[in-house]
């Protein structure tokens, strides 16, 4: 370790080590104090809590078999910052950015008090393949349309190579002063305690870069070749599951678009998996663009949507008791995994928002509080696009019918039968509409909350009232 004047890393959610733009920069200075503030500003939901919790450690775990550790603050994030700086005497504090309002305003705010002070304070692109103010339309206008915006990301040419972890950085002697504020991520409460109901989490995943490079690696290996036909079917691993660690940054989006385009340019799986990589950047360019995306309809016809209150059906549906089997079974393996499958995520949204006719924050709230991927990028402009209000969405008449959404992609029950035992006996010409069973129906599993028919036609009413 040195004692020479430091520079501070300030980790958010770029947990890694390599192609971190952020710390080549800080190891670049000299020695390095790595820094992550948990502000109650930033709320987190459960599922995200739990993860942050394993992401933390993982972190702390890389640094200190380094030589050195993530000193972990709790509080507001301006005066953390500012209270670091001045008792390791830094001269200068490095972040990788963020896209979203809240974050821009206090990275803004710190970055003036800083250079007040004399000290430089430096954001660096660490977080998208390109920037969200670097793609833009010939007028120099946010596309709306993802079509065009991806074909202008291309145009750009592939994104930076990724960088490698800073080899043998040099850390900062962090004073006693400094130690006796630090905390554990233990000490941050951020796993459940009474109930315990993340055991289904821990038995799936495992937050950290070391565990995120490892399922890239078998992602390629087993997985892409075939992609495009495959992923849509919830039964099969056919999706990468990188979600999560893309969420908290322990891979970047140009680590894998590399990785992955290294494998085999121009193949069709591959140009699928690379366009879903560049579906979630587009979700945060549109954050960045409209700031309001988690609160507010883009499409502001939509504000006069006539919504449904109704408690009951929105716990059925978050319970995994529609009596729906593929609702059922996706909602049911999102509590228990932390997690749905996209194909799934897209049926379920419509059913709430059309079938149910309930706001898509509701849905939005449910899935940032259960999701390991949620963001406040990619969770409201995927609802958004469902309900038909966002950019680029789908119209609000595409309205998936769960019956032969589940027949389609859940051909043999195999996805249901996982997820819903209770059910699991019934035959493949029922498992998807159990009702028709008749007396084979468990008393235990409810008759459909409504009756798709006159929702669908409620819904269309609805919609053509805007």
């Amino acid at each position: 370790m040195s004692d020479c004047a430091p520079t501070i890393m300030w980790f958010r959610d770029d947990l890694r080590l390599a192609d971190n733009s952020a710390l080549c920069d800080a190891t670049s200075r000299g020695p390095v104090v790595c820094l992550y503030v948990h502000d109650p500003a930033f709320p987190l939901g459960g599922a995200e809590k739990w993860w942050l919790h394993g992401a933390l450690s993982a972190l702390d775990h890389d640094l200190r078999a380094q030589g050195g550790q993530l000193c972990i603050m709790a509080g507001d994030t301006h005066e953390s910052v500012s209270w670091l700086v001045g008792q390791v005497s830094a001269r200068a504090v490095v972040w990788n950015r963020r896209y979203g309002p809240h974050g821009r305003q206090v990275d803004a705010e710190i970055k003036a008090t800083l250079k007040a002070r004399g000290i430089d304070a430096c954001s660096h692109p660490g977080n998208m393949l390109h920037e969200p103010w670097q793609v833009r339309t010939r007028q120099g206008t946010p596309f709306r349309v993802f079509t065009p915006w991806w074909r202008a990301m291309q145009a750009k040419g592939p994104p930076l190579p990724p960088l490698p972890a800073p080899d043998r950085p040099a850390f900062a002697v962090v004073p006693s002063v400094v130690r006796d504020r630090l905390v554990t991520p233990g000490d941050l409460g951020l796993l459940p305690v009474r109930p315990d109901w993340a055991q289904g989490l821990r038995a799936q995943w495992q937050p950290g870069e070391g565990a995120a490079h490892a399922r890239l690696d078998a992602f390629i290996a087993e997985q892409v070749h075939g992609y495009s036909t495959q992923r849509e079917l919830p039964a099969q691993p056919a999706t990468s599951g990188l979600s999560p660690s893309l969420r908290f940054g322990h891979v970047s989006s140009r680590q894998i678009w590399h990785a992955v385009d290294a494998t085999g340019q121009g193949d069709q799986d591959i140009a699928c998996f690379l366009s879903e990589v560049g579906w979630r950047d587009f979700a945060h360019a549109t954050l960045f663009d409209f700031p309001d995306l988690g609160t507010r309809n883009l499409r502001p016809e939509y504000d006069a949507m006539p919504w449904r209150h109704d408690p009951a059906a929105l716990r059925a549906w978050q319970m995994g008791k529609t009596g729906y089997p593929i609702i059922d079974a996706g909602m049911r393996e999102l509590w228990h995994t932390g997690w749905m499958h996209n194909r799934v995520r897209m049926v379920v949204a419509s059913f709430l928002t059309k079938h149910l006719l309930l706001d898509w924050r509701v849905g939005a709230a449910w899935f940032a509080d259960t999701l390991v991927d949620a963001d406040a990028a990619s969770n409201p402009f995927n609802w958004q696009w469902i309900a038909g209000c966002g950019l680029d969405a789908a119209p609000y008449f595409r309205i998936f019918n769960p019956v032969s959404q589940g027949e389609k992609f859940d051909p043999a029950g195999e996805y249901v039968r996982q997820w819903l035992p209770e059910i699991a006996h019934l035959s493949d010409k029922h498992i998807h509409a159990p009702w028709k069973a008749g007396s084979s129906v468990p008393r235990g599993y409810p008759a459909p909350i409504v009756d798709l028919a006159g929702a669908r036609a409620r819904a269309l009413a609805a919609w053509k009232t805007l």
